[in-house]
């Protein structure tokens, strides 16, 4: 009887030992160094952001008699994109990167990347500004037309 009280002693410290080693693993996993060269994923903040800035931004140059278009999706974002692609600071109101897959985007100061929509009721824009933008989707209320997808920046990180 000795022995088996010994046998189940030594059995239940190896599994104690096994149990506790288990334990530590997620915690010293968790307090890798990491690559601090890796850019983190990019954050979705598209939902009730606000670009009430910018539409001033781009009313300035408007007076009176002037004509206007409005830019709405694929033409206000692109349009946007060549406001802020070679702006020499970072965050929103900074440099703007044109993604692969046709999205438009900033980097912050702890360099996430942070996608950027489009105003919903568009952007007033000088008519002689906006012509570039005639063959994308949103211009001037049209539903039809190109999108981002396909368009080059050499300037753009990977995202």
């Amino acid at each position: 009887m000795n022995i088996v009280y010994k046998e189940r002693k030594i059995v239940s410290r190896l599994l104690a030992v096994l149990l506790s080693a288990l334990l530590t693993v997620p915690l010293l996993s968790s307090c890798g160094g990491g690559s601090k060269t890796a850019a983190p994923p990019p954050v979705d903040d598209t939902v009730g952001r606000t670009v009430s800035d910018r539409q001033t931004e781009a009313k300035k140059g408007l007076g009176t008699g002037q004509k206007v278009a409005i830019l709405a999706g694929a033409a206000a974002l692109y349009y946007m994109y060549n406001q802020h692609k070679n702006a020499p600071k970072e965050g929103a109101q900074g440099k703007y990167y044109l993604s692969k897959n046709g999205r438009v985007y900033y980097r912050d100061a702890e360099n996430r990347a942070h996608w950027v929509t489009p105003p919903s009721e568009g952007i007033r824009v000088p008519e002689s500004q906006a012509q570039q933008y005639r063959q994308f989707q949103g211009y001037n209320g049209n539903t039809s037309g190109r999108d981002l997808t396909g368009i080059s920046s050499s300037a753009a990180p990977a995202l």
